[in-house]
């Protein structure tokens, strides 16, 4: 069934008749961060989702191709689709028209009465109003019956009205912003950050091509994406790098009591669960009732295929859903016309109905393939049953680590230096590499809110390991008893964390850097909410300490240390380059690294975790080739490498 096929019980006019208005644009000048979440890079950025936004609704309904972004010079932004075009004459009750409701009336557009469009992407859905609103200047190209309708805004107040300026066949929306630099201050758009978007959204809309083009002097690069597999390219994409138990993805679509479903999967030889679940071409992080109804139907229908075809044996226990998803990359996306999202970040799908519609779908779709591809059902359910016995090893370790933890009285690591505030909100516990460093760290911290865990070495590589072997490592162990939240699906609780922030303190050398990319990989693969909801940070301590008499600066860049030189002149000074955290004494580890007043440190996010996912698994897996190609394309991009 086709897009345009799906909509074919809506009405096909498309005229100011389907926009519908919901009043009130005032407020977003004055309190921005409420439309687009922020007014850092993520907002700034989010702009252009909202623009892509409309032409993919118009690809949704069946009537776009293909859409263009274009960087150009001085911030300034263009977006080019090839849909039926914005509708331009008079609106019934507005009596303008129907362009200039779209671009300066709140929630105005033809996504409300679900006529004009049975489903819309994007989550805020606050439309190219508050795009425009929030832009220095905007201007609407509209390409119908033939004709250029063309309007122009400056900061969402029209200085024209709409008229003709052209002739051109096709149809087609053509929008130029510029964002006010009043709002967003000096951000400057990132070619890799709107590429990577446009990649997820080739993936989850097969068909459509999506084109980038840097028309900035001196970046001058561009990118098409477009993918015929869909999910199934996006999940061949994630697993690039890692070695499939089965050649072919899996592949289920279809549609139920009007909601369409897609769902792509892959086992491969690892031992992550990496799931990524959609709704509306939206990541949906904390999952909902799509992703319940994927793993429920996952896990039965696995099982009754094990019975069915006696390969369990006498003693073993049915899997459970850890066992069918290690080594397991999934793609599920729905398109829902009402979805009600909930959770922390708003990216939860909460409607109930949508865990049954896909559970029954995925059952019955599944059964009848493994049925007909037995070689396959063979080797997944010898993954399973792999699997299954990796983790009656990991409840052993885990027992073990709870006999020693009720040995320890507190339940708390002995190295481990805590701090005396318990509401985890106003706590914070640095991991440290080494103990020197632990202990100028102890020392010089804040006793009643800075804890200190010191790390022996590199802890290991978890991207290489199944949860037995890591849950046996001396230093995961201590750094999952000193959260306090435990670890696995079936254990770990994020409102157990015992500080509201995790603070990665390693050397500014190689090493260092290995030891921390250790650390996150541990983070991203086994307690990921945490990085998600923004508890992981990374320490900045100085590189250079400049000396001159009694006077003292720290530079933390190459950069710094120049400005720092240049300003207090070339003759009598010190420079110290540290190498490592233990050459630093305990107070100017602290006024430097670790005293809130002074010291910076950097947010751990994951804009696009499928994204971070590929790279991890090119950095830490076991294929080299690939990694040897990621180090000579970034190369010439590394900062502060230790020579």
């Amino acid at each position: 069934m086709t897009k345009k096929d799906m909509n074919e019980d809506f009405n096909q006019s498309y005229n100011s008749s389907n926009i519908q208005v919901l009043k009130g644009l005032e407020a977003v000048r004055k309190r921005p961060a409420m439309y687009i979440g922020d007014t850092t890079v993520r907002g700034f950025h989010h702009l252009v989702s909202e623009v892509i936004d409309n032409s993919i609704d118009e690809a949704l309904a069946g009537y776009c191709s293909q859409i263009d972004l274009i960087l150009e010079e001085d911030n300034v932004v263009t977006v080019k689709d090839n849909g039926r075009g914005i509708p331009v004459d008079i609106h019934p009750d507005e009596k303008r028209s129907a362009l200039e409701v779209v671009m300066t009336v709140l929630h105005a557009g033809g996504k409300f009465d679900k006529k004009s469009y049975k489903v819309s992407g994007g989550l805020h859905g606050v439309g190219v109003s508050v795009v425009n609103a929030l832009s220095e200047w905007c201007e609407v190209k509209v390409l119908r019956d033939g004709n250029i309708y063309f309007q122009r805004y400056e900061r969402g107040i029209p200085i024209s009205e709409v008229k003709v300026i052209g002739k051109r066949k096709g149809t087609g929306t053509i929008t130029t912003f510029k964002p006010d630099s009043e709002v967003f201050g000096k951000i400057k758009f990132n070619y890799e950050t709107l590429s990577e978007r446009l990649r997820e959204l080739a993936f989850l809309n097969s068909g459509i091509k999506l084109t980038i083009t840097d028309d900035r002097k001196d970046e001058k690069k561009s990118d098409t994406f477009y993918f015929k597999g869909g999910l199934s390219s996006f999940v061949e994409y994630i697993d690039q790098n890692r070695v499939c138990i089965h050649k072919k993805c899996i592949y289920i679509e279809g549609e139920r009591e009007g909601i369409p479903i897609e769902i792509a999967f892959q086992y491969n030889d690892q031992y992550n669960e990496n799931v990524y679940s959609y709704v509306n071409n939206i990541h949906t992080v904390e999952g909902g009732t799509h992703l319940s109804g994927f793993r429920t139907a996952l896990t039965r229908t696995l099982n009754n295929y094990g019975v069915k075809n006696n390969l369990f044996k006498k003693d073993d226990a049915p899997f459970q859903g850890e066992d069918v998803r290690e080594g397991l990359t999934a793609v599920v996306s729905v398109k829902h016309s009402d979805p009600q999202f909930e959770g922390q970040t708003k990216t939860k799908l909460g409607n109930s109905e949508v865990k049954g519609i896909v559970e029954s779908l995925l059952g019955e779709k599944l059964a009848l393939y493994l049925e007909e591809n037995p070689a396959v059902a063979k080797k997944i359910i010898e993954k399973c049953q792999l699997s299954s016995r990796a983790r009656l090893a990991a409840r052993k370790a885990k027992e073990l680590t709870r006999r020693k933890s009720a040995l320890n009285g507190s339940g708390l690591p002995g190295k481990l230096a805590d701090c005396s505030e318990k509401e985890p909100d106003m706590s914070e516990i640095y991991l440290v590499e080494g103990d020197s460093a632990g202990g100028s760290a102890k020392q010089g911290r804040d006793r009643r809110f800075q804890a200190i865990l010191p790390l022996k070495g590199k802890i290991l590589n978890v991207e290489k390991a199944r949860i037995d072997k890591i849950l046996s490592n001396d230093e995961i162990r201590t750094i999952v008893a000193a959260l306090g939240t435990g670890i696995g699906l079936d254990e770990f609780d994020s409102e157990k964390l015992r500080y509201g922030k995790i603070i990665i303190m390693t050397d500014a050398d190689v090493d260092g850097s290995h030891i921390r990319t250790l650390i996150l990989t541990f983070f991203f693969r086994y307690m990921r909410e945490l990085v998600e909801t923004g508890k992981v940070y990374i320490a900045q301590p100085p590189l250079y300490r400049v000396k001159k008499g009694k006077h003292e600066e720290y530079a933390y860049n190459d950069d710094e240390l120049d400005s720092i030189t240049e300003r207090l002149g070339k003759t009598g000074i010190a420079i110290q380059r540290y190498k490592g955290l233990g050459e630093m004494n305990p107070e100017q580890l602290w006024q430097t690294t670790m005293n809130p007043e002074n010291r910076t440190i950097l947010q751990v996010t994951i804009d696009e975790a499928y994204e971070a996912d590929r790279i991890f698994s090119i950095l830490m897996g076991d294929e080299v080739e690939p990694r040897r190609e990621f180090i000579q394309k970034y190369a010439k991009t590394v900062r502060n490498l230790d020579i």
